[in-house]
């Protein structure tokens, strides 16, 4: 077994490896750009080797600055993570040439199977079923368009060498295959170093698939069953779970069966996962194959208890796989929920910014549940614009799926995160949302869901009337602080009102409050709510239960009450006495600023292009800039039509959020 090994990647896959080493009494090499210098990864590590500037282009994927830390610290064996050099062929023939163990599949299966175009050519010769495409190299931006009405639209655009959502784009008319093709090519080139793209046909109402496969250098492969992956938004997995809801035993088998004779038709060993698109017939079709650890691997390994990370080292170290086809068995549901730097309220655009306060749920492995929490930051840290926004991957387990999914709500409700967009009112949304309980999901969901983006959540009137008596008596705690604390009576109960006026979501809810030494009953809405709970004012998380469910709440104050953020809702709830509730209501309304006349900067990025000029005339959903953050660009465009009076911004600047791009007439 190897003694020290070395981790070519960053953030919490980083982290991920380094516990699993630990575990196995192997010492860790990190390595760092000057934006990870302080970061939760090198913390970590035994040993850690600054590799170049913060672009991952001069520092992570350099595979010479990766042999150098090699060189410098002696490691044995490189585990790759995901993205960066993890499927780069020509990192695995430098690693093999340098007598260093890859922890990962040999240079060829990467070759075979890491390229996309390649790896849908080999599977077609082997008889496996294909999404219809183009898989040779595309010149320019009118060959795809070309190719594109060939396929017929939609169409899926998409980097050869890519993953993790980047260089891929939908395109369903020829002005989009135009423009998806040239922001893939940058993408794929700024995220891989390597700008090919292809084009296949985009299944309509699909289900996203994928089968987790584990292979050894002794002739053994076992596939570790499937993970639904259909929760997607740009192409980027947000929520998956294992198994899927939808596959039957007979599919299940013929999936993994499918997955493990391709992996053992190109010599594969180590993980690698086989992803599938899913009609609603249950036929599948091979899309891709992985060529490594992926992202979402921990809910295989909470329904299988195999430590996929140990597996791959000791694979990769010459041992054989300890199990066979018939020990893996199903046990459980697990799920997995994606926490991103992006602000679901601006369209999911990137932020970054230093995390003010990052509190995740507590961990627990208990017979009946599980909470399982893999991160790369820590509070204080700074989320950076050079990477990827997955900061943390929330999971829990539970015996079946609508326990787990339980489970998920109250974690992600316990998750507190500040300083930062995110998108944790998203995934508590969809958590709560009849499609996604009932499992009737495809990779539309979002698109169909949320068409005109997320807003928050409107929570339904039973848990709305239960949270309003949740502050009702939250209230009554903090007015007695505030009696004890002025000194207006040494009996603060006698200065403690029983009357009182919720208003809640535009709704005004008459309330009475009685206590005792155990907790509160709240009467309103004809209905009354025992509540308990130990919170306290200025704690930023409130736990209670009302009628012995949980109810889990983030915490701010108001003037005159509390801003509550529970499943995927953000609400001002005031607790006024009746008197005050009177007043309340003669006091004006404030309106923002009117900002219809500017194009703002919704992230913080760098400006690529300009696509206008000052005095010209634009349309309804013309392309006016693109600014680049966190790898991916995002094309901002006209919401009405109008003049451009005044540019502000040239290409190269770096803007915060809400700069002034450009002012309309």
């Amino acid at each position: 077994m190897f003694s020290k090994i070395l981790i070519a990647n960053r953030g919490e896959i980083a982290c991920r490896v380094i516990k699993t080493a630990r575990k196995m009494g192997i010492k860790t090499v990190a390595v760092y750009s000057d934006a990870d210098r302080n970061a939760l990864h090198v913390r970590m590590a035994d040993e850690a080797v600054h590799i170049g500037p913060a672009p991952a282009n001069q520092s992570y994927i350099v595979i010479d600055k990766i042999m150098e830390a090699i060189r410098q610290t002696g490691a044995e064996a490189v585990h790759p993570g995901y993205g960066f050099l993890s499927e780069n062929m020509k990192f695995a023939e430098a690693l093999a040439k340098a007598n260093v163990a890859f922890i990962g599949p040999p240079a060829g299966a990467i070759e075979a199977m890491g390229d996309k175009i390649t790896s849908k050519k080999l599977a077609a010769e082997a008889g496996v079923s294909t999404v219809p495409g183009y898989m040779g190299l595309i010149a320019d931006a009118e060959e795809a368009v070309t190719i594109s009405n060939q396929i017929g639209y939609p169409v899926m655009i998409k980097a050869s060498a890519g993953g993790g959502g980047k260089g891929m784009r939908i395109a369903w008319n020829d002005a989009e295959a135009r423009e998806g093709f040239q922001s893939s090519k940058n993408e794929a080139a700024n995220s891989f170093g390597d700008d090919r793209i292809f084009i296949e046909k985009f299944v309509t109402q699909p289900r996203h698939i994928e089968i987790q496969v584990l292979a050894d250098s002794h002739g053994n492969c076992v596939y570790l069953h499937e993970r639904e992956c259909s929760i997607q938004r740009r192409n980027q997995k947000v929520i998956e779970e294992a198994p899927s809801p939808f596959l039957d035993a007979a599919t299940r088998k013929a999936m993994g069966e499918q997955a493990c004779a391709l992996a053992q038709a190109v010599g594969y060993t180590s993980a690698g996962t086989v992803e599938f698109i899913v009609d609603g017939n249950k036929n599948f079709y091979f899309l891709e194959m992985n060529t490594r650890l992926q992202v979402e691997h921990p809910v295989t390994e909470l329904i299988t208890g195999v430590d996929l990370v140990e597996q791959m080292i000791r694979v990769a170290a010459g041992e054989a796989l300890p199990f066979a086809q018939e020990d893996l068995k199903i046990n459980g549901w697990a799920m997995e929920s994606r926490l991103y730097a992006e602000d679901p309220y601006r369209n999911f655009l990137p932020s970054i910014g230093r995390l003010t306060r990052y509190r995740p749920p507590a961990e627990v492995a208990e017979p009946a549940r599980a909470v399982r929490n893999d991160t790369g930051v820590f509070e204080g840290g700074e989320i950076s614009m050079y990477y990827d926004p997955m900061i943390a991957k929330l999971c829990t387990w539970a015996p079946t799926r609508g326990e787990a999914i339980e489970e998920m709500r109250l974690a992600l409700d316990e998750f507190e995160v500040e300083g930062i967009g995110h998108n944790l009112p998203f995934l508590s949304a969809v958590m709560d949302h009849p499609r996604f309980v009932s499992g009737e999901i495809t990779t539309a969901f979002i698109a169909e869901e949320y068409p005109e983006g997320f807003d928050g959540a409107t929570l339904d009137g039973a848990l709305l009337h239960r949270v309003a008596a949740c502050a009702c008596a939250m209230n009554r705690v903090a007015e007695i602080r505030r009696a004890r604390v002025s000194g207006r009576m040494d009996n603060h109960e006698r200065v403690v009102g029983t009357q009182w006026v919720v208003k809640i979501d535009g709704h005004s809810l008459s309330a009475s409050i009685a206590a005792d030494r155990e907790g509160a009953t709240v009467t309103l809405a004809g209905h009354s709510y025992r509540i308990t709970s130990d919170w306290l004012p200025g704690q930023p998380l409130a736990r209670l239960k009302v009628d012995g469910v949980p109810v889990v709440m983030k915490v701010a104050k108001l003037p005159g009450g509390f801003r509550l953020r529970l499943r995927g809702a953000d609400l001002k709830v005031h607790v006024f006495s009746p008197r005050q509730a009177e007043l309340a209501e003669l006091m004006p309304e404030k309106l923002p600023p009117d900002t219809s006349k500017l194009l703002l900067c919704p992230m913080p990025g760098m400006v690529v292009s300009i696509a206008v000029e000052e005095g010209q005339e634009v349309y309804e959903g013309q392309a006016l800039a693109t600014v680049e953050a966190m790898k991916m660009e995002n094309i901002l465009r006209a919401e009405r039509k109008g003049r451009v009076a005044k540019i502000n911004a040239a290409p190269g600047a770096s803007l915060a959020v809400d700069e002034v791009i450009m002012e309309f007439e």
